[in-house]
C-alpha cells in the first residue's frame, strides 16, 4: 500500500524494473567480446542490447506519467537544501541519459542502414543511412554509457550514503515492503 513515507508501489516497481533492464542491456554489451566477431552468439547479444535498450525507453514513457501522478515521499529527516538540488540535479541527468542513450541506439541502427529490432517489430528508421553519421553517433553513445555508469553509481552511491551515514529514509522510501 502507498503510504506518506514511501514512493507509491508502481513507481517502486519501475524504478527497480529499469535497474534490472540496465544491468541487462551493459551486460550484453559488454560480455558481447566473450564470442568472435559475426558469430551467431555476439550477433544475439546484440540484437538483445538493442531491444532491452528499447524497452528502458518504452518503460521510460511509463515511468514519466508515473512520477508525475504519484508523488514524491519527502526524505526525514530533511536534507540540507544543497543536497536537495543535487538530488533534483542527479534525477535530471538520469532521466535525460534514460533518453538519450535508446534514441541514440536507435538512431545508430537507423544511419546504419540496419533494422531496429523490437520484440518482433521492426522499428522505422529515425535518419537515412549515413555511415559516416552512424560512426559518430556510435562513438557517443559509447561515451554516454561511460557517463551513465558514473551516474548510476553515484545514484547508489548517494543512497547508501543517506542510509548509512545520514541515517534517513532515503533509500527506505523506494525499498520493497
Amino acid at each position: 500500500m502507498p503510504s506518506a513515507s514511501r514512493y507509491h508501489p508502481i513507481s517502486i516497481g519501475l524504478h527497480w524494473l529499469t535497474l534490472a533492464l540496465l544491468i541487462a542491456v551493459y551486460a550484453l554489451i559488454e560480455l558481447r567480446g566473450i564470442y568472435p566477431r559475426g558469430s551467431e552468439a555476439r550477433d544475439l547479444m546484440k540484437h538483445w542490447h538493442f531491444m532491452l535498450g528499447l524497452l528502458v525507453f518504452a518503460l521510460l514513457l511509463v515511468r514519466l506519467p508515473a512520477r508525475a501522478f504519484f508523488r514524491t515521499p519527502p526524505i526525514t529527516p530533511m536534507p540540507p537544501a544543497w543536497q536537495q538540488w543535487l538530488a533534483k540535479a542527479m534525477h535530471l541527468a538520469l532521466y535525460g541519459f534514460l533518453i538519450a542513450m535508446p534514441l541514440l541506439g536507435w538512431t545508430v541502427l537507423s544511419a546504419a542502414g540496419k533494422p531496429v529490432p523490437f520484440f518482433g517489430l521492426t522499428l522505422p528508421a529515425l535518419v537515412a543511412p549515413d555511415d559516416a553519421l552512424a560512426h559518430r553517433l556510435e562513438d557517443l553513445h559509447g561515451l554516454i554509457g561511460t557517463i551513465g555508469y558514473w551516474l548510476i553509481g553515484l545514484h547508489a552511491a548517494a543512497a547508501l550514503y543517506h542510509h548509512y551515514a545520514m541515517h534517513d529514509d532515503t533509500l527506505r522510501r523506494m525499498a520493497r515492503g
